[in-house]
């Protein structure tokens, strides 16, 4: 007897595991939400179609509202890759525009830094020509670091003749100015 028992259980095991399997599938497929969905229904006549025949249509009702909201979604999508591409050239096209405002900037500040260099040039020469007596004169009267500014660029004979015609305090002044002026250097 205890052979019958263990091939009657095994037999209920097989039919309970092709329950499971079955029941499953049917979750899986959707086919077991149509089938929920119309248990609360009465029930259908004998003569009616079986619930089964209902759930590929549930299926397929399912699947074009998915595909109607994945079509939105993708449209969506779309709209804003098309948006962030035009935000993206209009971005391109401004990096373009100031790069070629800087090149302009460059162009505009070496000419009047050129034009300034070239005014200073032109101004330590005539006072480099001037009388140093003369010269002494006037550079007493500038303010030291203004002054400081045009001796440092002459050559050190005619600062120094300029230098020696100054008022001791003026001339004192100017020359702690230049002697101070690359002691913020690095040394190394």
């Amino acid at each position: 007897m205890t052979a019958r028992r263990k091939a009657g259980r095994g037999a209920l095991f097989v039919v309970a595991m092709l329950f499971a399997t079955s029941g499953a599938l049917r979750l899986g497929s959707g086919a077991g939400l149509a089938l929920a969905r119309s248990e609360d229904a009465p029930e259908p006549a004998p003569e009616a179609a079986p619930a089964a025949c209902e759930t590929p249509a549930a299926v397929a009702e399912a699947l074009k509202l998915r595909q109607d909201r994945l079509a939105v979604q993708e449209a969506a999508l779309q709209d804003r890759l098309a948006a962030l591409a035009l935000a993206d050239q209009a971005m391109a096209d401004r990096m373009a525009g100031m790069m070629a405002m800087e090149a302009e900037l460059k162009a505009t500040l070496a000419l009047a830094d050129g034009a300034a260099e070239a005014d200073i040039q032109r101004l330590t020469a005539v006072y480099q020509a001037m009388k140093p007596k003369d010269a002494a004169a006037l550079f007493n009267t500038m303010s030291p670091e203004f002054a400081a500014g045009f001796l440092a660029r002459m050559p050190p004979e005619p600062a120094a003749a300029i230098l020696s015609g100054m008022s001791a305090e003026a001339a004192y002044g100017v020359s702690v100015i230049v002697a101070g002026r690359n002691a913020d250097v690095p040394k190394e």
